[in-house]
């Protein structure tokens, strides 16, 4: 299995809509989540450089923004939801986008959530869940800003979120972390999520394989 160097990210393509989407190959994990959840701070972080823009008005992400970490593998930043202050109109298409890259792109192999962890599972959260969920498509939620809360605070804000999971009966198809982005906190959790996704281990063929 050949480890994944997130820090040499570097951005490809921006893209409208799925029909401009790079061709579907190789393995891509995409990031999603509510314009104020952190999504461009999580993907900065993760990568130790300004590959995400951030900025003080939340919503400033309207196109898929496709980034390579390796071979044929990718990191997607899609636009932010829910806070943005755009048209009816542009909310619309974004989530006709958001709705349908989850369930037609063949080449996605997880979706991180982000969620504010001073307010997770707001209605369009659910929304991308059951998107993702329809699709067979796995979801592993980053519980943002934990740096916002002591560590009780935090650990009980997961364990009711985790509650919530179970009781959809959605805990074993949706994993759950907190997460820092000032702090770096659950940094390595995520990059060990995203290295099963993106570079899965491969079966050691029969001829390789050690003799009883």
């Amino acid at each position: 299995m050949t480890e994944i160097v997130f820090t040499k990210a570097y951005f490809t393509k921006s893209a409208p809509s799925i029909r401009e989407c790079p061709p579907e190959t190789g393995h891509e994990v995409a990031f999603a989540g509510r314009s104020n959840a952190g999504k461009s701070s999580a993907i900065n972080a993760l990568t130790n450089q300004k590959l995400a823009r951030t900025s003080k008005t939340p919503g400033r992400t309207q196109l898929i923004n496709f980034f390579n970490v390796g071979d044929d593998q990718r990191l997607v930043d899609l636009p932010g939801y829910g806070y943005a202050k755009v048209s009816r109109d542009q909310k619309e298409k974004w989530q006709r986008d958001l709705s349908e890259y989850l369930q037609k792109r063949q080449c996605l192999k997880g979706l991180i959530l982000l969620m504010d962890i001073r307010h997770p599972l707001q209605e369009f959260d659910t929304t991308m869940l059951d998107w993702a969920i329809r699709g067979n498509m796995p979801v592993h939620i980053l519980l943002t800003k934990a740096d916002k809360l002591s560590r009780m605070q935090a650990n009980n804000a997961l364990f009711a979120v985790q509650k919530q999971l179970k009781q959809a009966k959605l805990d074993q198809l949706v994993s759950i972390q907190c997460f820092s982005a000032l702090k770096y906190a659950g940094l390595d959790q995520l990059k060990a999520k995203l290295q099963s996704w993106l570079a899965p281990p491969q079966e050691q063929p029969l001829a390789e394989q050690t003799p009883q």
